[in-house]
């Protein structure tokens, strides 16, 4: 850097202490400003401008989207649920509760679901007809309380809200259950025992949640006719609900009595929702998809700090002699760090607020890409997502570049001119440590939740320390190897090699350094590779195309072999018809089980309810036993759980459990517990047991298989063969999986870019750090008499040296972090893939050796002299 002109008094507010006073603010600022403009000028900036906005845009992209998704959330959170607080129970709900929100001037209006077999009413002919399962819902006359239903005439008319609910007599339905049943409106279809006609259809349910969380077309009728389907009899899986609606305060009170019933009263199969609890599922599916697109813009964070830390070394090495300048004409150390303090936090404010910029569009380009994931109408961002990508710029420049400027201010400037710095980096190394701390914060808060950005986070700072320490000690190994196999070496590879590695010693701190960031860019890289390809194909794998799609469930004993021969006859090879027995557990280890007595409410809902329990000698082939022994052929009593419900019940192998099973007592201590692939769609039970437990106990069959479109005709005969069958069609939801995933992944391409954008920064920062000492021992190899050749031999190893071991790090961090993001926070499992290790390693050598040669392309075609003057 060329120092500002301190010649005279008049022109510069620092030139001697002994002339004039310290400057002030004002003086500071203009002169911070000069600084600025000037480097700007020279180039010095543009690195550091680049790294800081992709990453504030990256950060900012997704900060938008899920401040957008969650605004949207609280706002329709009444629509979603129809109401403002549901009391809900798997039989009618208790009248008390219905007089007290009547007492409360609350409105009231209730509902039915539950699952059925509908029909087309046959013809004369008795010819068959298509049967589907629908998701029936009974609705009282104030149906919804909040937001709208809305109806049309016929597939292709324009919809509207919906004036009451369907006429007696009248059902509505959705398309898809038009299609399936080959009727229209105006045709008549079979409820249980009851005809009805259809009179419209539904095109919008809020409540219901978005279209990807139901497997069954909506079929929805007047609560006076539920009695007469006939399906609401003893045994009948029926939820009802009590929706209230009214003013806040009312609300809340109405909310608190319910509670008080509730809780207090231990009132059994009775649950309360409220508007924080409206479709988990959807919040669930969203949060995935946020998960995958926070991991990116995380990653592009990572390696902008990594760009940033990189420029600003080589920004401090060519303003050392400006510094030291001023040092000499009396600067003080307050002051020089106030003007590089003034200097960074106008460069972070620039480049945070272009960042934010950018990512707000950006963020409209993952809305469109997302597509019909997010079908509603969002309201306009918060501020906040502007404020934490401004912070975010702020922290990473502030964090990462002033440090290494932070020596420069506390020596002697005889020893800056020596550039001795002697004990003072300690200053830089303990503003680093703050700078990565807050760093790290800032990746928790941008991933919105602890374990993602901790693994990320974690994955950094472990990184850093392994991959340095690594790098020293293979530089230290391979200096003392090429020493003492000198001769040797020199016969076999040249002088490149030894005097290659040779020079990586020398320097030890700026290698490792620079080692150290190509490893932390390339596995960022390679681990954004592996989101693209291997993560989210292992999500692919878990519900692949083949995967059943088709359940039989209510199969009776007798119909057993009956049904298995059914499906063989019509292609379906060996369907396996598995038994499924109802019990509730009692009680662990002979204590009585409470509900109230776990914190969690998935725990409570589980131990309120009815297990599905079945029996077997053989381990099914989609799961994997995770601690204890498989029980295999005993009629010893034993158990077999599944790992996440002994999680959640704080369950483990030895302890017993007891099952109520119509009325009678099983008790087996739990021997294994296995972790099962719920997305493979196959049928599996949370608790199995030895034949010998289960198998006198009255019990149906349940099976699944995957069923191509053109046999649809076979699971219609079966039904009209066995009526007391019930199938269950879950083709759809995996086609709407697997457009979710296609929507995803186009939204993890497009953010990137952005990540691809910052993986170039940093591997050219990293190679450019050292750029001016390779030029000038390059210069010094051809001014004592080196040839071109073994000069260029000199580059080559030294940048095959430092790719291949970058590259080696590089993969096996991203191969240990994928792991980790695969197993806890994406839920699936990542087997260890040998090919990325030599994949890092070759993009590693790739990318030095295309870096170096970039960089040093014109030393060996320049006079040796130019190049020691401008080195």
């Amino acid at each position: 850097m060329n120092p500002p002109n301190l010649s005279s008094p008049s022109s510069n507010p620092v030139s001697s202490r002994s002339t004039r006073a310290a400057p002030g603010w004002g003086d500071l600022v203009r002169l911070a400003a000069r600084m600025t403009a000037r480097d700007w000028r020279a180039g010095e900036l543009t690195m550091l401008l680049l790294a800081l906005v992709l990453a504030v845009a990256a950060l900012a992209s997704v900060g938008f989207l899920a401040d957008r998704l969650q605004r949207g959330l609280e706002r329709d959170a009444r629509r979603m649920i129809a109401a403002d607080f549901i009391v809900r129970a798997d039989h009618p709900v208790d009248p008390a509760f219905a007089r007290e929100a009547q007492a409360l001037k609350l409105q009231t209006a209730n509902t039915a679901i539950f699952p059925s077999m509908v029909s087309a009413a046959g013809d004369a002919d008795g010819a068959q007809t298509p049967t589907r399962l629908a998701a029936v819902k009974s609705v009282s006359a104030a149906y919804p309380l909040r937001g709208a239903l809305r109806i049309s005439s016929g597939p292709g008319a324009p919809d509207h809200a919906a004036q009451g609910i369907p006429p007696s007599g009248t059902v509505w339905v959705d398309d898809q259950l038009l299609d399936a049943l080959k009727v229209h409106v105006g045709s008549q279809v079979r409820v249980g025992t009851r005809t009805f006609t259809i009179g419209a259809l539904i095109t919008r349910e809020l409540d219901r949640g978005f279209s990807f969380v139901n497997f069954s077309p909506r079929l929805m009728l007047n609560e006076a006719d539920l009695a007469s389907t006939g399906l609401t009899g003893y045994g009948s899986r029926v939820t009802y609900r009590l929706l209230v609606a009214g003013a806040d305060p009312a609300v809340a009170q109405f909310a608190q009595f319910a509670h008080a019933r509730v809780d207090g009263g231990k009132m059994r199969g009775v649950g309360l929702e409220s508007l924080q609890d409206g479709q988990p599922q959807v919040r669930q599916t969203l949060d995935r998809a946020r998960h995958f697109l926070t991991l990116v813009s995380l990653l592009t964070a990572l390696l902008a700090a990594v760009a940033i830390a990189m420029a600003a070394h080589r920004y401090t090495r060519r303003h050392l002699d400006g510094c030291a300048a001023m040092r000499c004409l009396g600067a003080s150390q307050r002051t020089l760090r106030t003007l590089f303090v003034l200097e960074f936090a106008g460069l972070g404010l620039v480049g945070g607020a272009i960042g934010v910029a950018l990512g707000y569009a950006g963020h409209l380009a993952l809305l469109a890409w997302l597509g019909t994931l997010i079908d509603v109408a969002l309201p306009y961002p918060g501020p906040l997502p502007a404020l934490e990508g401004v912070a975010a710029g702020l922290v990473l420049l502030l964090g990462f570049a002033l440090p290494p400027l932070l020596p420069l201010t506390r020596v002697p400037p005889v020893r800056v001119l020596r550039r001795e710095w002697g004990e003072e980096s300690r200053t830089a190394w303990a503003a680093y440590a703050v700078g990565i701390a807050l760093f790290a914060g800032l990746l928790v808060i941008a991933a919105g939740e602890l374990k993602l950005g901790g693994i990320v986070a974690g994955g950094f700072a472990l990184g850093l320390l392994v991959f340095a320490g690594l790098a020293r000690l293979a530089l230290w190994g391979a200096a003392r190897l090429a020493r003492s196999q000198r001769n040797g070496l020199e016969a076999r590879a040249g002088v490149g090699w030894r005097y290659a590695l040779a020079s990586l010693e020398r320097r030890p701190g700026a290698s490792a350094l620079q080692i150290t960031s190509l490893a932390i860019g390339l596995m960022c890289l390679l681990l954004i590779a592996m989101t693209r390809n291997d993560l989210i194909e292992g999500w692919r794998k878990s519900t692949p195309p083949d995967a059943p799609n088709e359940f039989l469930i209510d199969i009776q004993p007798d119909q057993r072999d009956a049904v298995a021969a059914w499906l063989s006859q019509h292609g379906i090879a060996s369907p396996d018809l598995a038994p499924m027995v109802r019990g509730r557990l009692i009680s662990i280890n002979g204590k009585p089980v409470d509900p109230e007595q776990y914190k969690s409410e998935d725990a409570r809902r589980l131990v309120d309810r009815e297990f599905n329990l079945s029996y077997t000698t053989q381990l099914p082939d989609d799961n994997r036993i995770e601690a204890g022994q498989w029980y295999g052929e005993t009629s010893t009593p034993q158990l077999s759980i599944e790992q996440g419900l002994a999680k959640i019940l704080n369950v483990k192998p030895g302890d017993v459990l007891t099952f109520d099973v119509t009325g009678l007592e099983v008790t087996a201590p739990v021997t294994s517990l296995r972790k099962l692939d719920w997305g493979s769609f196959k049928v599996n039970f949370f608790v199995l047991m030895p034949p010998a437990l289960l198998h006198d106990f009255p019990a149906t069959f349940i099976t699944s298989f995957h069923l191509p479109d053109a046999q649809r005709n076979v699971v219609d005969g079966l039904v009209a063969k066995y009526p007391n069958v019930t199938a269950i069609d879950v083709g759809p939801i995996l086609a709407q999986i697997q457009r979710v995933l296609e929507q995803v992944i186009g939204a993890v391409q497009f953010l990137f870019i952005f990540t691809l954008a910052a993986g170039v920064l940093v591997l050219y920062a990293a190679l450019a750090g050292t750029r001016d000492e390779r030029m000038r021992e390059s210069a010094l190899l051809r001014a004592l008499g080196a040839s071109h050749r073994q000069v260029r031999s000199v580059q080559i190893a030294e940048f095959v040296a430092v790719g291949a071991l970058a590259g080696l790090m590089a993969a096996l961090g991203a191969q240990a972090v994928g792991y980790v993001l695969a197993t806890r926070v994406f839920d699936f499992y990542l087997a260890f893939d040998p090919w990325l290790v030599p994949a890092g390693i070759a993009a590693g050598v790739v990318c030095a050796g295309v870096g170096g040669w970039v960089s040093l392309r014109h030393v060996l075609a320049r006079p040796a002299l130019q190049s020691l003057r401008d080195a």
